[in-house]
């Protein structure tokens, strides 16, 4: 891996080992469409709307719609950053349990 400028090299925790169960697959889709609805609202906060292109002169940006409406390259973006949370997560030894119905 290269360095950054300032000789500074990410060095995340492994996680590649750390298989999630179902549940936590399903908890991890409803954190990315969480995020997304944080990062749209904090886009529109700025005075962001949607435009079919992301102009950041004009303010517009692409994303700016239901998360179900978002490519699937765009989803998984969310998703990657929620999978990952909770490998940590579990890899640093948290037990997760789905609330009692």
């Amino acid at each position: 891996m290269n360095t950054n400028s300032n000789g500074y090299i990410p060095q995340p925790i492994d996680t590649a080992g750390v298989v999630l169960s179902d549940e936590l697959l399903a908890l991890a889709e409803s954190l990315a469409e969480n995020t997304h609805e944080v990062w749209a609202v904090g886009k529109m906060r700025m005075g962001y709307v949607w435009g079919a292109e992301t102009d950041d002169a004009a303010m517009t940006h692409r994303n700016l719609v239901p998360y179900d409406q978002l490519s699937e390259a765009d989803r998984d973006y969310d998703r990657n950053t929620s999978i990952g949370t909770l490998k940590l997560l579990v890899k640093l030894g948290w037990t997760l349990t789905p609330p009692k119905a």
